[in-house]
């Protein structure tokens, strides 16, 4: 089984290599790059050379090209001392010819190693015509451009994209001129957070985040910054946040509660003091209440940076908490009567049955959500607009809507299996055998007729961190169901690779689940080639 499920993984991890690099070929060369600025207010406030700088710096952002302006080429050799700071100072004063011929010297030299530098590299570098207007005044619509860009190709993509989904913190990741107090990490059986009460916690110095483990009363108790996930970062939805923090974070106000500072200081605060991150630039006031005098081996340094509390759960906590209601919903009242159906073939329940599935497939799914969402709304005057922190009537309608067409398929394909198991020769044994019809489809019919539905359950449980597109939509469930579309709407290039790559690992996932469900549930399935 271990050779099995090891094939079956690194399999899984090629198609998801596959479809990935797919979907970032259809993004980055099939499509114009220039739809980016579709619904970028501050594009079209740019003219001249500055609208053409923008282009790639924003290409850059997005994955497109790698790009790099003269300015910073000098900047960065002044940080690394390989140029004065006169000499620096001088060589960005380049002239307004394209060809540079109305450069000093020093411009000229460096404008030289710039260029022989990132055409090296395989950069193509651009000098973009400077102007004075006859008033004597430059813009920065006209003033002097230089630059070096080049096409990143799919491999390199591939290879950020890929390198960088995971990250462990470590006693190293705050740089080592910062003051960051003795690098280490720490074992405590008393948080300071906690009040003094008995709870646990790893903490570091050196690393980003104070806390790396800890346990509080919140689901699922026991949470850790110790290793990140990244799958990109949203620039047109959400302003350069990590998607994985997107769909984590909570949503709603902010909340404030009585919170226990490491100094001692008991107080109403709106911040997540487990969060607490390392900070560049810290107050006088936030230090004084992250410095704890009593534990000084355990605060010390910049670390006072925190996440907000907010009130409501995060997209994947909204469609997940739905979504796995419905599931539950879906096996508890499919399977019985995907059951009966299969038990009185040809009956009034059969007959009734086979009546809801046929509506179920034959009405598209936008329809009979909003038909349920009226008369839910009328007869039984259920809310239709979801809010956060509202009662569980708000769950109830996008619940029913979820469940509804997953309890046909259930029922559908549970009555067709049984079905074809009771004219097979074992049923027709077990009959002459004297075993009663309630034995045989308990016994037998049914165990043989529920393992293809098996293999289901764990893609349908992961399914629900994915969410649903048109319930949520509907609904106004402020799920991850809108997340795709909407990032392919806004041309959000790093939140479409992202999802895509969270979804293949999801279904694969979800299939070397239900292989193992299988052979759980029926001994006969063996993964294994032995002896045969």
């Amino acid at each position: 089984m271990g050779k099995y499920l090891l094939k079956r993984l690194l399999h899984g991890l090629f198609s998801i290599i596959v479809v990935v690099a797919i979907v970032m070929v259809l993004i980055f060369s099939l499509l114009d790059r220039g739809s980016i600025f579709t619904n970028d207010p501050i594009y079209s406030k740019k003219t001249g050379n500055q609208m053409v700088v923008y282009e790639y710096q924003q290409w850059k952002k997005y994955g497109y090209v790698e790009f790099t302006e003269y300015n910073d080429y000098i900047n960065e050799l002044l940080k690394n001392e390989k140029i004065s700071e006169a000499n620096a100072k001088a060589a960005m004063e380049i002239g307004l010819s394209e060809k540079g011929n109305d450069d000093t010297p020093i411009v000229k030299e460096y404008v030289k190693k710039f260029t022989e530098t990132y055409e090296k590299k395989g950069y193509t570098v651009q000098r973009l015509k400077g102007k004075i207007t006859s008033s004597g005044i430059q813009t920065a619509a006209t003033t002097q451009q230089l630059f070096a860009y080049r096409d990143l190709n799919l491999f390199v993509r591939l290879w950020d994209f890929f390198s960088g989904i995971i990250t462990v913190d470590s006693i190293h990741s705050v740089p080592e001129e910062e003051n960051i107090g003795k690098r280490g990490i720490k074992f405590t059986l008393f948080d300071p957070l906690a009040g003094g009460k008995f709870s646990p916690a790893i903490m570091g110095n050196g690393t980003e985040h104070k806390y790396l483990l800890y346990f509080d009363s919140s689901f699922p108790f026991i949470h850790q910054n110790l290793v990140s996930f990244h799958m990109g970062k949203s620039y047109s939805m959400y302003q350069g946040s990590d998607l994985i923090k997107v769909m984590n974070s909570n949503q709603g106000e902010v909340v404030q509660k009585d919170k226990v500072f490491p100094n001692g200081e008991v107080k109403k605060d709106y911040r997540d003091l487990h969060s607490v991150r390392y900070s560049y630039s810290v107050t006088a006031e936030d230090k004084a209440l992250f410095t704890s005098e009593k534990r000084p081996d355990l605060f010390s340094g910049n670390y006072a940076t925190c996440d907000p509390v907010k009130s409501g759960r995060s997209m994947v906590g909204y469609s997940f908490f739905i979504g796995i209601i419905a599931t539950i919903m879906t096996y508890l009242l499919g399977v019985p009567i995907g059951i009966l159906m299969a038990r009185k073939k040809d009956k009034l329940a059969d007959k009734i049955g086979t009546i809801y599935l046929v509506f179920i497939m034959a009405v598209p799914s936008l329809a009979y959500i909003f038909m349920f969402s009226a008369i839910g709304s009328t007869v039984f005057k259920l809310p239709t607009n979801f809010r956060q922190n509202a009662g569980i009537a708000y769950y109830i309608l996008p619940i029913i809507s979820l469940s509804l067409p997953s309890i046909a398929g259930i029922m559908k394909w549970l009555r067709r299996y049984m079905i074809d198991q009771m004219n097979s020769d074992y049923v027709k044994f077990a009959r002459a055998g004297g075993l009663s019809e309630g034995e045989i489809f308990s016994k037998h019919i049914l165990k043989n007729a529920a393992i293809p539905l098996v293999h289901g359950i764990p893609g349908s449980v992961l399914g629900c961190i994915t969410g649903a597109i048109i319930t949520e939509s509907v609904y106004a469930v402020p799920g991850t169901g809108k997340l795709l579309t909407t990032s392919i709407n806004k041309h959000d290039n790093g939140v479409i690779v992202g999802l895509t790559a969270f979804y293949a690992l999801l279904s694969v996932v979800s299939l070397i689940l239900g292989d193992i469900l299988m052979a759980i549930v029926d001994p006969r399935i063996s993964f294994t080639t032995k002896g045969r």
